[in-house]
C-alpha cells in the first residue's frame, strides 16, 4: 500500500490523483520527481494544465505521466495542483511542446 500524499506549501493534490496513484502503484515522491525533472513537457489536455512525463522500467517500456496546473492558493502563494497520474503502455507519440514561458514560470516554483 502505497502512502497517499498531503497537501503541503509547495503541491497540493486532487482526491483523483491519489486515487490513480493507489492503482497504478506511484508513490507521491515519483510524481513530485517527473514534475521537478521530466523527460518530456507537453500541454495537457484540460485547459491550462501541463503534462510531464518519465520513462518507467526498461524491459516493458512503460511512462508514468502526470498533469498538472500552476497557480495560487488563498494566501497568494504560487502552489502546484496535481491533478492527475497514470502508467502509458509502450511509448506515446509527441505531441505539442508547452511554451518556453510557462516552463519558466514552473521551473521558479521548484
Amino acid at each position: 500500500m502505497i502512502n497517499l500524499p498531503q497537501n503541503d506549501k509547495r503541491y497540493s493534490w486532487t482526491f483523483h490523483a491519489k486515487e490513480k496513484m493507489e492503482y497504478y502503484g506511484i508513490s507521491p515522491s515519483r510524481v513530485r520527481r517527473i514534475v521537478r525533472k521530466p523527460t518530456r513537457v507537453e500541454e495537457g489536455i484540460a485547459l491550462n494544465t501541463v503534462a510531464a512525463m518519465q520513462p518507467a522500467g526498461t524491459k516493458r517500456h512503460q511512462e508514468i505521466w502526470v498533469m498538472y496546473r500552476t497557480g495560487r492558493d488563498k494566501d497568494n502563494a504560487k502552489k502546484i495542483r496535481i491533478i492527475t497520474a497514470w502508467r502509458y503502455p509502450g511509448e506515446s507519440p509527441e505531441r505539442n511542446p508547452v511554451p518556453l514561458d510557462i516552463l519558466e514560470d514552473i521551473k521558479s516554483l521548484l
